[in-house]
């Protein structure tokens, strides 16, 4: 029987479960660093992810995935050959089972992309495919099979999904292309535009990380950041600079995003049937995804809607625990949980 495995191909970060181990055997950032003349993969991973914005010429480090799609198809089949590689699960006649997860408003063609980056990877050509929604409700200890309406709310990197989930299936959905990646760069364009400070990706996702909030009530401090100085008449423009950033600087940054991601929520839940919408009343609305974890995210959710938010235990690997959990149920075609499968 070939190994089976899940694969939560994220914008930001992805993860590997085992069905052999019973376990979450990968976390990495889904970035990776290629020769410019050969394409051999040079790192891939968190060692990839440390070289983006310091590469020499002859390197490329890059993040094929933007807003939950895949936009470089031969270079996140490098990526994923490369984890599956490390992890030791690719052979000639040993070819492991994949099923992998995609957002649920993305179109055939995307669709049709992710298993192709799969199945170059190395995987075998049977790739399961299944929406997110319902991997992270899995995941996230919904029972979807029930006929009880239950709404999920699942921010990540690059997208994020409002899910009303009943009898195994979305209901009702909306995806708003926009998630973590994105809150980054408005703290980016922000100290640009009001502090005159160029800082790069990752500095803005360590001060969104220990500093930021989704309420302008909570404090947590402020974070000494190095970027590079933009002020004309300061006489040192395009030289280092240390700036401090504080909490409601962070806010302010990335307030707008997060309106929109409320909006979207709301939205999602008025055009709800009403004896769902009476469900997810009584049950609340579960939270998950990584961006969820900026403090503050369940309770402007709840502010906004009015309805008590649940967030999952591990929110981050609420898709991949759903993976996992479908592999242990599943028969070998995967058949029990789905939804599209590749002509």
């Amino acid at each position: 029987m070939p190994k089976q495995i899940g694969i939560d191909l994220g914008t930001s970060n992805t993860r590997i479960f085992s069905k052999d181990k019973k376990k979450i055997i990968m976390r990495a950032p889904s970035v990776v660093s290629l020769d410019r003349e050969t394409h051999e993969v040079i790192a891939s991973g968190r060692a990839a992810k440390l070289m983006l914005g310091k590469t020499p010429g002859n390197i490329l480090a890059i993040r094929p995935l933007k807003q939950g799609v895949i936009t470089e198809v031969e270079v996140t089949s490098l990526m994923v050959r490369d984890f599956l590689e490390r992890l030791q699960l690719t052979a000639a006649f040993d070819k492991p089972q994949v099923l992998v997860c995609v957002p649920s408003g993305i179109t055939e063609v995307e669709r049709r992309a992710v298993e192709d980056a799969i199945c170059e990877s190395g995987a075998r050509n049977t790739v399961g495919i299944i929406d997110t929604p319902i991997a992270s409700a899995v995941g996230a200890g919904i029972h979807v099979s029930k006929a009880r309406g239950a709404m999920l709310v699942d921010l990540g990197g690059g997208v994020s999904e409002a899910s009303v989930i009943s009898l195994g299936g979305v209901v009702h959905a909306k995806a708003l292309r926009l998630g973590g990646d994105d809150l980054d760069q408005a703290i980016i364009n922000y100290l640009k535009q009001n502090r005159s400070l160029l800082i790069g990706d990752v500095t803005a996702e360590i001060l969104k990380i220990r500093v930021g909030a989704a309420l302008p009530s909570i404090d947590r401090g402020s974070m000494e950041v190095c970027g590079r100085d933009l002020r004309p008449d300061a006489g040192h423009i395009g030289l280092a600079r240390l700036l401090e950033v504080g909490s409601a600087e962070v806010y302010t940054a990335i307030r707008e995003p997060i309106r929109e991601i409320l909006a979207m929520i709301k939205s999602t839940l008025e055009e709800t049937p009403p004896e769902l919408a009476a469900d997810i009343y009584d049950f609340g609305i579960v939270l998950t995804g990584s961006a969820s974890l900026l403090p503050g995210m369940a309770e402007a959710i709840q502010e906004h809607t009015g309805i008590r938010v649940i967030s999952a235990k591990q929110p981050g690997d609420s898709v991949v625990i759903g993976l996992g959990r479908m592999l242990k149920s599943a028969g070998k075609d995967f058949s029990d949980f789905i939804r599209y499968k590749p002509v």
